[in-house]
């Protein structure tokens, strides 16, 4: 009964799937937006069990060890949950306008934040992996979904042959971690590889599993499907993607690096080195060529992604918490991002390139404004939340003597502002390709202008978040 104690909150969702799906065979075309409330529902109760049974000190494990929870998982579930419910707020008149089928569509988004759930809460490899392929195959056929697109089948086809690719150099140096060791428990790696951090085999298998972790975060160079899914994928599955898979890839990091791994940190150090430097500058100097705003929120991600890498390589608590904090605010401010041009979308037509947000404050002012919000986060500029996380980083980094990996980092950051800024000319003083003002759903317009104002919110008070991310990291 413990095991399933633990483990209510992801027993729920999954039978919530199961009745959204079958539920789904039986209900008319006319009222099937019921899936939408089931859904928003399900999230909620879910979120509510994850708080009630939240463990008030340690860690608890369940299933002879392969489920843990622990602050960090109790932290990360609940900002999946909540920044879900923000994305399915945000995709449902995109999703009603295009005709894709609900059911299907809030049956899969389910299925991958149970496949996070799971990856948060994992205690073993084999656990994790599942939970992993379980996020990646509901988001390959997410952005096949729309199967009337002929880009959004073209990058489906692409995210699916390079994420098999990856999880299979994930599973390949998963069992060369488990040929050293002997066995498939964090815990018991890291004992295991103590004062043997250098056996070829581990060390071998950590080339791998950092790959792997590197093609789920979409670091470069590992970042080929982020531009291309992003993209071709309706602009409601890439505002999926953009936001709570950010929190369960930091989770897969801290998973398998720290607590199975921690003990060859100087090794898997100089790996998250080279990636966050590439990301770094391959995605800030790539994106100010972009003429297609989501492919430049594309870039954008991988940029922000070489930040989340600086706090973890750290390798310190700091560095952790600063890294869960920057995941947490990323994913908050993303989703306002592609929440604006789900709001944008007019008769069917996607919003994809820059010059479609020409003259946006002259057709809704609100919008206009809260995604200047947005960007400048996402700059670095304060007080917003996105300057507190850059610092937070950065002061981590610093701390650890990596301080030319800082100034890196500084400097890109200085040249994202230019694109960032070109979006802002675009939207407060270029004339609108058309006077109609953007309309949106109450509810949505309220989730959108509260979502601006939850990062102003907390870069004024980010001890609202960051002591939690401390929390999960102390002792």
């Amino acid at each position: 009964m413990n095991n399933i104690g633990l483990a209510t909150p992801e027993i729920f969702l999954l039978c919530a799937i199961c009745v959204i799906l079958i539920g789904d065979l039986f209900v008319s075309e006319d009222r099937r937006p019921y899936a939408y409330a089931l859904s928003q529902v399900s999230l909620l109760i879910t979120l509510f069990l994850t708080w009630t049974i939240a463990p008030d000190s340690g860690d608890v494990s369940a299933f002879s060890g392969s489920f843990v929870m622990d602050k960090m998982s109790v932290v990360c579930k609940s900002w999946i949950l909540i920044v879900s419910i923000g994305v399915f707020l945000y995709s449902r008149d995109y999703v009603n306008a295009r005709k894709i089928t609900n059911g299907e569509y809030y049956t899969l988004a389910l299925s991958g934040v149970l496949g996070m759930m799971i990856m948060v809460s994992s205690s073993t490899m084999l656990t994790l992996y599942l939970g992993l392929e379980l996020l990646s195959l509901s988001l390959y056929a997410l952005v096949a979904l729309n199967r009337k697109d002929a880009r959004s089948s073209e990058a489906a086809m692409k995210y699916f042959v390079l994420g098999a690719l990856a999880s299979g150099a994930l599973l390949y140096g998963i069992s060369m971690v488990y040929g050293a060791t002997g066995s498939l428990h964090f815990s018991e790696i890291a004992a295991n590889l103590a004062g043997n951090e250098n056996s070829t085999a581990a060390v071998f298998g950590l080339a791998f599993v950092v790959v792997g972790i590197a093609f789920k975060f979409g670091a470069a160079p590992f970042h080929m499907w982020v531009p291309d899914v992003y993209d071709g994928a309706p602009t409601s599955v890439a505002l999926y993607i953009s936001a709570a898979p950010k929190i369960a890839a930091f989770a897969l990091a801290i998973r398998f690096l720290v607590d199975g791994l921690i003990t060859a940190h100087s090794s898997w150090q100089v790996m998250l080195i080279v990636l966050a430097v590439l990301s770094l500058v391959l995605g800030n100097i790539i994106a100010i060529a972009q003429v297609s705003f989501k492919r430049l929120l594309a870039y954008s991600t991988i940029s922000h992604v070489g930040f989340i890498l600086m706090g973890i390589l750290a390798g310190t608590n700091e560095g952790y918490s600063a890294a869960m904090f920057y995941a947490i605010t990323y994913a908050i401010t993303s989703m306002g991002a592609f929440g604006i041009l789900l709001a944008m979308d007019r008769m069917g037509v996607d919003i994809n390139l820059l010059t479609d947000l020409r003259g946006l404050f002259r057709r809704s002012p609100v919008y206009a404004a809260v995604m200047m919000v947005l960007l400048i986060s996402m700059t670095g500029v304060p007080p917003t939340v996105g300057f507190y996380a850059k610092l937070a980083v950065l002061k981590a980094v610093v701390s650890v003597d990596l301080t030319w990996l800082a100034i890196i980092a500084v400097l890109m950051s200085v040249v994202g502002a230019f694109y960032y800024l070109r979006v802002i000319k675009y939207m407060f003083f270029d004339e609108p390709a058309e006077p109609t003002p953007v309309l949106a759903a109450f509810d949505v317009q309220v989730g959108l202008t509260l979502n601006g104002l939850a990062v102003v919110w907390f870069g004024i008070f980010p001890g609202m978040i960051m002591a939690a991310c401390v929390a999960a990291f102390a002792g």
